[in-house]
């Protein structure tokens, strides 16, 4: 029972979600069926759905191999479904930053900041440093841009542990500085603005030795790149030490009762500043997926309309803050946003285009919403569990 209340609070909060939206797409004169089809077929999800023999090539071998599914992305579906992935790897960092956060007891709204942080240290090296070897050089971009997050997430921990501030508070101050710090260093005059045309507020490109490399798809058309199985790396290692490590006992002991765990000889103030660090790292990291990857150059406008971080804390709330669930609510998520994009859902018999962004919007507040539902559902849950025990003790002659 207890697994299954575990799995039953995150689909029912995703249902609610789904369904209450599409009783408002279904009061603004637009049919949901077609609408929710629309954007599954937008995301790529279909693509699981095609079924055949195709013949894939080995380059230089004169060998080929056989796949069940097409994956060619010159093909709708399999274009739209790497986009998802796109879209995917940096949100399970980000709901990873806030999840390892809240298993200290502590309320990670900065994902934004932290994340912002690390793009601005993953363009400056990868603009920066071009003699370097392909390795060695994203190496660098990716351990630098981890560091300037954790180092970012870390000042809310100390500030929480040495003067009590709440993370709340800090964070959210913290984003606005990266917010328009960030503005400062790509736009006009700023020093990371670009050395080609000094009217344009964006910074220069990285290096070709600085790129993640494609699996999937066509780098010019944003194709999947590698950092994916960096995230998914990041889920596992985020699970193991939370489970299987000293530092993650102690960090769940502080999230479960921070007097308890300081009665127990456990320093909650090393656990807070630890936490937070490791969660603007894995932040930082997810910065440098979105540089590396495909996005290879900042401008003011990326800065000031990205919220990938922000998604994260609805990410993480749907995943109740466990790996895998992180992984599988970023999936969903990930097929949400470009589901939802304009160019998916660019029929206005189906859905205004224009109107898009905001179904999105509206979904994901929703799920976060009814996330309070779903610990509401395991309250009555329990209650009824207790209740048959109740009425044999009143039976039995206990006390009323």
């Amino acid at each position: 029972m207890q697994r299954a209340g575990g799995l039953a609070p995150p689909v029912l909060t995703a249902l609610m979600a789904f369904l209450v939206s599409g009783i408002v797409v279904l009061a603004s004169g637009h049919n949901p069926w077609r609408t929710y089809q629309a954007i599954f077929e937008g995301a790529g999800l279909n693509w699981f759905f095609h079924f055949g023999s195709y013949q894939i090539d080995i380059p230089f071998t004169g060998h080929h191999v056989w796949f069940w599914w097409d994956t060619n992305t010159d093909h709708t579906a399999a274009y739209n479904l790497t986009q998802t992935l796109l879209t995917m790897t940096p949100l399970m960092l980000t709901g990873l930053a806030v999840a390892f956060a809240f298993r200290c007891g502590l309320f990670n709204i900065g994902g934004q900041g932290q994340y912002l942080v690390g793009a601005f240290v993953a363009v400056y090296v990868g603009s920066r440093f071009t003699n370097m070897a392909h390795a060695p050089h994203l190496l660098l971009g990716i351990t630098l841009a981890a560091l300037a997050g954790a180092a970012w997430g870390a000042i809310p921990g100390l500030l929480k542990a040495s003067v009590g501030a709440h993370e709340v508070i800090t964070t959210i101050m913290l984003n606005w500085i990266a917010y328009w710090g960030g503005s400062y260093l790509v736009g006009r005059g700023g020093p990371l603005q670009n050395h080609s045309d000094r009217s344009l507020p964006l910074s220069d490109s990285v290096a070709n030795s600085a790129k993640l490399p494609i699996i999937w798809g066509n780098q010019a058309l944003q194709g999947l790149h590698g950092g994916i199985f960096v995230a998914l790396g990041a889920l596992v290692v985020c699970a193991l030490v939370l489970n299987r490590t000293t530092l993650g006992y102690e960090v769940r002991a502080v999230g479960f009762n921070p007097e308890a765990a300081r009665y127990g000889g456990i320093s909650v103030g090393r656990s807070f500043v630890l936490a937070m660090a490791i969660a603007g790292l894995f932040a930082g990291v997810a910065g440098a997926m979105d540089i590396f990857g495909w996005q290879y150059r900042l401008g003011v406008s990326d800065v000031q309309v990205s919220n990938i971080g922000f998604i994260g804390i609805a990410v993480a709330l749907l995943g109740r803050t466990t790996a895998a669930g992180v992984g599988l609510s970023a999936f969903l998520f990930g097929a949400l946003l470009t589901g939802t994009s304009a160019r998916s859902l660019s029929d206005p018999t189906i859905f205004p285009p224009e109107l898009a962004g905001n179904l999105a919007l509206m979904i994901q507040a929703l799920v976060l919403l009814f996330v309070r539902a779903g610990v509401f559902v395991l309250y009555l849950w329990d209650a009824r569990r207790k209740l048959p025990l109740a009425r044999l003790g009143r039976a039995a002659g206990g006390p009323r």
